[in-house]
């Protein structure tokens, strides 16, 4: 088993895999970029439909240029799950030595299914399984769980991961942590300082999307109803009724596309 982890690390410390996780956050950016574009149109115009991740990568999709451009989203988020299954193998990330306990290693594993999940949205767009989209796939799903035994405890516990998630996004933003894992000594000054608030407001736009979509999901449980479970679309329709909301849904669709930049400028800074 050592012998394997060796192998594993050395091959993880490759120019390849390094090329495939930058990969990655590009397409991570491209992801959130899309639909913080979609949800700012949708605040200047004011209730028209939203769309979710699969709706926004359909809206690319109608000629061989965006369908390459969603091929090569597909396979960077692969490439970014592969690469968050490898430090949750190797108990270490990949741009350090220092070894990770359970807890982190967890983490690792619950991202890289997240991203695997989105993986698959943008493949299902190439072939059209995602054409529908929207609010009905997770009505679909969350009922289908809810059926299971055990189904409640399995769709509260995924809402209070994405509660979790939203509150570390909030703390990682306010108290500007990811600024741990960049190559700062690279940045001039200004570049720093741009940089820093381009990642605060994303991470706090993020965490603020997630906790919602959180929430919906446990109150899905608490009331065994599967309508009650919203995806993206959903979560920034919610926002869009509440009051002022195109003002607040402005804000949030500005936060997700300083994500998807954020996640621009990690590609080029992260240590990877």
């Amino acid at each position: 088993m050592a012998g394997a982890k060796q192998k594993a690390r050395r091959a993880a410390k490759s120019d390849w895999v390094e090329g495939l996780a930058r990969w990655g956050l590009i397409s991570k950016g491209v992801m959130y970029a899309l639909v913080g574009a979609i949800a700012v149109h949708v605040a200047v115009g004011g209730g028209e439909r939203l769309q979710d991740r699969s709706g926004a990568l359909s809206t690319v999709a109608d000629n061989w240029l965006g369908r390459g451009l969603i091929l090569a989203v597909a396979l960077g988020l692969a490439g970014y799950t592969a690469w968050r299954l490898a430090e949750a193998f190797l108990g270490t990330t990949l741009e350090g030595d220092e070894d990770k306990g359970a807890l982190k290693r967890a983490s690792y594993v619950a991202r890289a299914f997240w991203y695997a999940g989105l993986a698959a949205v943008a493949f299902g767009v190439l072939f059209g399984a995602n054409e529908g989209g929207g609010s009905r796939s997770e009505d679909r799903a969350t009922a289908w769980v809810l059926e299971l035994p055990f189904g409640r405890f399995l769709v509260a516990a995924v809402g209070a991961g994405l509660l979790a998630a939203g509150a570390f996004n909030v703390w990682r933003g306010a108290g500007m942590r990811f600024r741990e894992e960049l190559k700062l000594r690279k940045m001039g000054q200004t570049e720093e300082r741009v940089f820093t608030a381009i990642g605060v407001v994303g991470h706090l736009a993020r965490g603020f999307v997630f906790g919602l979509i959180g929430f919906f999901l446990v109150r899905a449980a608490w009331q065994y109803d599967p309508k009650e479970a919203v995806g993206l679309d959903g979560a920034l329709a919610e926002v869009l009724r509440a009051d002022y909301g195109d003002t607040l849904l402005g804000f949030v669709a500005t936060g997700l596309l300083a994500y998807g930049l954020y996640c621009f400028v990690e590609a080029r800074y992260r240590e990877v």
